[in-house]
């Protein structure tokens, strides 16, 4: 059983058509205008609607932060690697991939960031990382059901059939002899994020044509995963918008 829980989780779901709802669960003391909203896109698309108390929606959700709010639904549909090349939003490719991110909060964030960046789609590993659970989906605010996410065997070889579809990449890392913003983005573009503690692999960092590292100015070594990837992102973003303007 797939639960996802949220307001602006479940509402987003609902809207990006990717998964099959088998009923969704609303609290029986909740009246709000958005949960109204929702139950009535449930009655409109045919999805059976329960009226729950608390305790049985905490006891779904596995936790309290439900909003008053579950749904029971299929698993979240992977995407090939060729589907995020294809679905390029603006005049570059802009593709995240993740080496082995294991937080969800992390992934979850990441994802939001990356939708609001424009990112074509993430890019993450089948094992030793985080998924698309319902703790991720909730975090990235209903990102992760619009979002293209492919899941790949092997970062390495994904980052080399990017290449091959003339895509540059761009690895953060600490050590990296660039800063971030002295690349130009303005080119068909893979940004690659380590893991948590971890960094880049060796054999992923020796696979991007670029390393870059984000200057740290404090007694802290260096920033959450998630935070880096909006610091980047957006450099992204200003740059490319820049010269759109002029």
């Amino acid at each position: 059983m797939n639960v996802l829980y949220g307001i602006n989780t479940v509402a987003e779901a609902l809207k990006a058509r990717g998964r099959a709802f088998e009923w969704v669960g609303v609290a029986t003391e909740r009246k709000d205008i958005r949960l109204k909203r929702v139950i009535d896109e449930c009655r409109k698309i045919g999805v059976q609607v329960k009226f729950l108390s608390r305790v049985e929606l905490d006891r779904l959700a596995g936790n309290a932060a439900h909003q008053g709010l579950v749904a029971v639904t299929s698993a979240k549909q992977y995407n090939d690697l060729d589907d995020l090349i294809a679905a390029r939003r603006g005049e570059h490719s802009l593709i995240v991939v993740l080496d082995g991110v294991e937080d969800p909060h992390n992934l979850g964030a990441i994802l939001r960031t990356a939708d609001a960046a424009g990112a074509d789609g993430v890019v993450v590993p089948d094992r030793r990382a985080a998924g698309v659970t319902g703790t991720v989906a909730k975090v990235s605010a209903g990102a992760s059901e619009h979002l293209p996410i492919a899941k790949v065997t092997n970062i390495s070889r994904s980052l080399e059939e990017l290449k091959s579809d003339d895509l540059w990449i761009v690895g953060l890392d600490e050590r990296g002899p660039q800063t971030y913003d002295a690349i130009d983005y303005k080119m068909h573009c893979a940004v690659v994020l380590g893991a948590e503690g971890k960094g880049l692999h060796d054999l992923v960092r020796r696979h991007c044509d670029f390393l870059v590292s984000i200057p740290m100015l404090g007694r802290v070594p260096s920033l959450n995963v998630s935070v880096a990837a909006g610091i980047v992102l957006f450099e992204v973003v200003r740059q490319r918008r820049l010269a759109a303007s002029k």
